[in-house]
């Protein structure tokens, strides 16, 4: 049986990716201006003195003053970091600021890392005791047992925000809601199952704690840990929270507790599962194996000797992944919303039932389509929801801040629920879950990408990052020894990627002939065909997707775009009716913006421009938007007059005729289209119902222009140029592309070349 991979990136990508550009993973970004003398005087000295004064008058507007109803502290002292033991404070930095950017990326909460350098329990509180005015919660992380237990006890009872410790509590909430799903499919009620927790420390107590709240007998649930079954009597390795789980049995070992049982949570570590233990559980096994990052036992050998199991594991690369970002970032966003005073059971049973509800729901297309590879509908592989599922920021919040305020936690209780809801669905930008969602659906349906410049060090850098993110097979492009040997440099000798060098493929004469076929009435000798071949790659790797030897092709770091576009179209078509255009794609905080064409398109006519917004439309909806699409120009509907303002009229009146199904209007000016209260006020018959998100630039110089500028000056993060509109998947990376870059252009190629 072959291990899966464990190990999606290398030492080198992790250390690259946190010091390349700005050391970290998080900046501090103003949310006012603050250009002017004027702005300066309102945000700080004087102005920022009347605040003060109304919070010191009244301690609850610090919530409508300040960002402190949406900051969760993130802190850790380091006695815990992820599997990897005692780092200290210093060590635990990087994890804390990955966690506070989950918080932003999946709950819109501003995320502060704090780490306090003491293993003193009492330092440690009295830290944090004190800095809580400035958080609206705290979140605990990586703190060894059983000093979380301490902490975050005193810490809730000293401190009037929401004190979370997530390595207990978010972990027992996703295997909470799984527990629910998995009892229902297999008939059992909570309160009869019977059930073995392995594991005595953070989260294994939270687990076990958890499940007691929603209904599981304590008798019920035995605790074991390296020194064997937690029982009444036992004092070796006890303490008062292990204490707490000790029940009268004669079982002594953790194969004796799982004889007969009906649930096995492990929360141990690789292999404390064996085959011959499952074989001796109860029918229809529920086995939670979420040791990190191996599971006490795999899907593949559960499944070897019981077919009646349902499995879940930590591992994405498995169905039924308990992973906590599920819960915590929601859990955080309702009770911040609130403004509760703590997180209760009430609200972590609220969302794991949210959770387990959410999973018996039909899956909507983009999400399923995403997961082709595996069936999303409720059933024993599908007991808990995807991560990047995007109800879940409505569905959790929203079941958490109705648990505050019917259990009295809450001080700021949402009168409109509907209206709550529907807020938190335009909460975040879903550009970023619709290219997730795109890359799940190349991870579910792996493709053969070539990338052209196989020599280069960042494209064999992008195809090693492309085979181990899980997309499919990278080929290259080049001479194998020169290949090779940047491997070697790279500390990557042991490594075989495919290689295919244009100058002694096997397939030449088939390319060749091929090319000569498209290329002998537009002045092209076979000998020129046979040459371009041979020496051009750009050429070659596109005869490798006409013809079927590959599914799309990447390229762009040594020539222009112009060039390579050129040097593909030798072999590759538009399609049928569609125009060939090039697409930005710019993401900011709170919005995505989708500009055309910047790349291939001089000067449109009309009909051009009409088919660019048809087809620039279409990859908003893809990428998770409604299209709004504005037709820009230096003239506002008519008010100037000119022949460069004609083809964009045109195009108006063409897609009129079309009766298209998305919103679009113009010719109007960027700051109109983007500034949807100017809009309504200047010009109150515009048909856009809010702010254009695709703006269809009148010629190549403006679109390139802006593309390029926003990208160097504006701080959001650009995608593209995307090509839209060729019969086979090709994409130009830029020419200072990264290697992230290039991953993604290749997953995007990819995505392009699956069927509909």
């Amino acid at each position: 049986m072959t291990e899966p991979d464990t190990k999606r990136v290398t030492d080198e990508e992790a250390l690259l990716l946190h010091s390349s550009g700005r050391p970290g993973k998080l900046e501090i970004a103003p949310t006012k201006p603050l250009t002017t003398q004027r702005d300066l005087s309102l945000a700080y000295s004087p102005g920022v003195a009347v605040p003060c004064l109304r919070i010191a008058e009244d301690p609850s507007t610090v919530y409508d003053y300040t960002a402190k109803g949406n900051i969760v502290a993130v802190i850790s002292n380091g006695t815990a970091v992820l599997g990897l033991g005692d780092l200290g404070a210093l060590a635990s930095k990087p994890v804390m600021e990955g966690k506070a950017v989950l918080f932003k990326r999946f709950a819109d909460v501003d995320g502060i890392d704090l780490e306090v350098d003491t293993k003193n329990v009492d330092e440690f509180v009295n830290c944090v005791r004190f800095l809580g005015p400035s958080f609206g919660g705290i979140n605990l992380e990586d703190i060894k047992a059983p000093d979380c237990f301490i902490i975050e006890e005193r810490l809730r009872e000293l401190l009037d925000i929401p004190v979370f410790h997530d390595d207990q509590h978010g972990t027992a909430i996703i295997a909470a809601a799984g527990l629910i799903n998995a009892c229902d499919i297999t008939g059992r009620n909570l309160k009869d199952v019977t059930m073995v927790v392995n594991g005595a420390g953070a989260a294994g107590i939270a687990c076990a704690e958890l499940f007691t709240t929603m209904g599981v007998p304590r008798e019920n649930i035995i605790l074991c840990d390296t020194k064997g079954v937690v029982y009444r009597g036992r004092t070796d390795g006890m303490n008062q929270w292990k204490s707490s789980f000790a029940v009268e049995t004669d079982k002594r070992t953790l194969q004796e507790a799982v004889a007969g049982s009906d649930v096995f949570v492990g929360l141990s570590a690789k292999g404390a599962m064996t085959p011959e233990m499952v074989k001796s559980m109860a029918a229809k096994p529920i086995i939670f194996a979420l040791a990190n990052p191996d599971p006490e036992i795999t899907p593949e050998e559960v499944k070897a000797v019981r077919s009646d199991a349902i499995v879940a594991t930590g591992r994405s690369d498995y169905p039924n992944q308990v992973n906590n970002v599920l819960g915590f970032p929601y859990l955080f966003r309702g009770a911040l919303d609130v403004r509760a005073t703590t997180i209760n059971e009430a609200m972590k049973v609220a969302a794991a039932k949210a959770l387990a509800a959410l999973a018996r729901e039909d899956v909507p297309d983009e999400v399923d389509a995403a997961y082709a590879g595996r069936r999303l509908r409720y059933g024993p592989e599908y007991i808990i929801p995807v991560p990047f599922d995007p109800r879940l920021i409505v569905t959790v919040p929203a079941a958490v801040a109705q648990a505050a305020m019917e259990t009295g936690v809450a001080r700021k209780p949402i009168v409109d629920l509907a209206g709550y809801r529907n807020a938190l669905r335009t909460r975040l930008n879903p550009t970023a879950d619709s290219l997730q969602l795109i890359l799940e659906k190349v991870k579910a349906n792996p493709r053969r990408v070539v990338f052209a410049e196989g020599e280069e060090e960042r494209t064999i850098r992008a195809a090693l990052a492309y085979r181990a993110a899980g997309f499919g097979t990278p080929v290259l492009i080049g001479r194998e020894e020169v290949i090779k040997e940047q491997l070697a440099a790279m500390g990557q000798s042991a490594v075989s990627l495919e290689i295919h060098n244009a100058r002694v493929s096997d397939a030449n004469r088939r390319y060749s002939d091929y090319l000569y076929r498209r290329m002998q009435r537009k002045g092209a000798l076979l000998r020129d065909c046979q040459r371009m071949v041979n020496q051009d790659r750009n050429v070659f790797a596109a005869l490798m997707v006409a013809q079927g030897d590959a599914h799309a092709m990447v390229t762009g770091l040594t020539r222009t775009f112009g060039v390579a576009f050129e040097e593909i179209r030798r072999v590759i078509d538009a399609k049928a009716n569609e125009p060939v255009f090039g697409l930005h794609v710019f993401l900011t905080r709170n919005r995505t913006v989708l500009i055309a064409d910047t790349t291939v398109h001089v000067r449109p006519n009309g009909q051009t421009l009409a088919d660019i917004a048809i087809g620039a439309a279409a990859k908003a909806r893809q990428m998770g938007h409604e299209p709004r699409v504005a037709l820009l120009s230096f003239s506002d509907f008519g008010q100037h007059p000119h022949p460069n303002t004609d083809p964009l009229r045109e195009a108006i009146a063409i897609l009129d005729s079309r009766r298209v199904d998305f919103e679009y209007d113009g010719e109007m000016s960027a700051d109109v289209a983007l500034d949807y209260q100017l809009m309504k006020r200047v010009y109150p018959f515009c048909r856009l119902s809010g702010p254009a998100n695709v703006l269809i630039m009148p010629g190549l110089h403006s679109a390139n222009i802006t593309a390029k500028m926003l990208h160097k000056m504006a701080g959001g993060q650009m995608i593209g140029p995307l090509l839209i509109g060729l019969d086979k998947p090709a994409q130009i990376v830029t020419m200072g592309a990264s290697v992230n870059d290039l991953v993604t252009a290749a997953a995007l190629a990819a995505h392009d070349s699956l069927p509909w």
